[in-house]
């Protein structure tokens, strides 16, 4: 079976790059969210990137009314009906995931494979809210989507081989680089690069140094294009102390436990860039 239509649920960030790219690699892509002005705000910027991607000479003219024609909008979760894939990308909330897949099970054709863009829930979990756990899968995209190459793939306890092979190739389509990760909280990146971020943090709580000095000393000592600490605001640092608690959660270790500053910032709506304030302000 070839993956020739694809619903993205969710028209924020990580939704709308997903849809992008999906829609520039030749499939048709239904973007669908909870109201017309979400979905029109989201297509709207998904046509300010591919103007500028045409100013850069990186796209043409032509190309790009291609991709825009390619994308169509929904608010109504039954038009999953005529799709091969969903590729789920809203909040990181395990209840309202759930909640969303049972629906999906439901709507959906018996071939349409389910995906997650969770970056840290558990996929076989999700997936036993489901009566087709075979066709679930995890599809992390890193975000910002259209720039990075990395799609971490986890199966969940029962995804289908074919399955698996069908989502790795769609990945490879879309000019993505596909890495087989296994069902374990945060899986790669997200076990490796929070905790680091998590240290950075306890380095400004415990006043070895400021946001600037630590920033630095990752980009010019570490070679990172970008310091934990600006990383993490870009991020969302409610999204950050989520994952965190996710893994201090599955793993139940102590080494995972999120700075207090975190949930301190958190708390105070210091969330980052969306919110104009987190270890930085914009």
């Amino acid at each position: 079976m070839s993956i020739d239509k694809i619903m993205v649920v969710g028209a924020g960030q990580m939704g709308l790059g997903i849809a992008q790219v999906c829609a520039m690699s030749g499939i048709e892509v239904v973007l669908h969210d909870i109201s017309e002005e979400i979905v029109e705000k989201g297509i709207n910027s998904i046509d300010k990137q591919l103007t500028r991607l045409v100013e850069k000479g990186k796209m043409s003219e032509n190309e790009k009314n291609e991709t825009q024609q390619r994308l169509t909008t929904s608010v109504n979760l039954s038009n999953a009906s005529s799709v091969d894939l969903v590729i789920e990308a809203i909040v990181e909330k395990m209840e309202i995931k759930t909640k969303l897949f049972k629906e999906l099970d439901k709507l959906t054709p018996d071939h349409t494979i389910l995906a997650t863009n969770t970056s840290s829930l558990p996929i076989t979990e999700i997936a036993a809210a489901t009566n087709r756990p075979k066709r679930v899968i995890g599809m992390h995209f890193m975000n910002p989507v259209p720039v990075m190459k990395l799609v971490e793939i986890i199966r969940g306890l029962a995804t289908a081989d074919e399955v698996f092979d069908q989502i790795k190739n769609l990945t490879e389509k879309i000019n993505k680089v596909p890495v087989e990760v296994n069902d374990f909280p945060g899986f790669v990146s997200n076990r490796i690069l929070m905790p680091m971020i998590n240290e950075a943090i306890y380095t400004v709580y415990e006043g070895v140094a400021e946001p600037e000095a630590i920033d630095e000393v990752m980009k010019l000592g570490m070679n990172h294009p970008m310091g934990p600490l600006t990383l993490a605001d870009f991020i969302g640092l409610d999204t950050c102390l989520y994952i965190m608690e996710t893994l201090h959660e599955g793993f139940g270790d102590d080494k995972y436990r999120p700075c207090p500053l975190l949930r301190k910032y958190v708390s105070a709506g210091w969330l980052g860039r969306k919110s104009g304030r987190g270890f930085y302000t914009y």
